[in-house]
């Protein structure tokens, strides 16, 4: 699972993901991307999902880069308890993804190869994303 090691503060607050991503919109490490045209929040077992996903499909040959890293603590309080007491604890972690933010990255391997691994990946995000080749 993706996760931090060490963080500055154990809860954080929701907060929200406005504007476009300016850091991380341009294919820089391989070929070929996926990039996000919505906002959202990936967890870390959705970014572990892709990451079996396209690692499986890479089997022949290829590298795969993730750009993206859950850092952002989300608490949840346990069922039935009454209202109060203070936040509850950490239960997972998210990456808050802002629009045009690539998302994962893919090299060796041809492009229609790619854009088949990506259409299976885009299958598992809870936002639209798009398919982009390095310029």
């Amino acid at each position: 699972m993706f996760l931090p090691k060490r963080v500055k503060y154990r809860k954080a607050q929701k907060g929200k993901i406005r504007g476009l991503s300016v850091a991380g919109s341009s294919v820089s490490f391989g070929e070929f991307g996926i990039k996000a045209i919505e906002r959202g929040k990936l967890k870390n077992t959705i970014i572990e999902t892709c990451r079996v996903i396209l690692s499986r499909r890479l089997r022949r040959g290829g590298k795969l880069w993730i750009r993206i890293f859950p850092d952002k603590p989300v608490t949840k309080k346990p069922a039935e308890t009454r209202m109060g007491k203070g936040k509850g604890e950490p239960e997972t972690w998210v990456a808050p993804i802002r629009r045009g933010r690539v998302l994962f990255e893919l090299g060796g391997i041809p492009e229609d190869y790619a854009r088949e691994s990506f259409r299976l990946v885009a299958y598992k995000l809870p936002f639209k994303t798009t398919f982009v080749t390095r310029k």
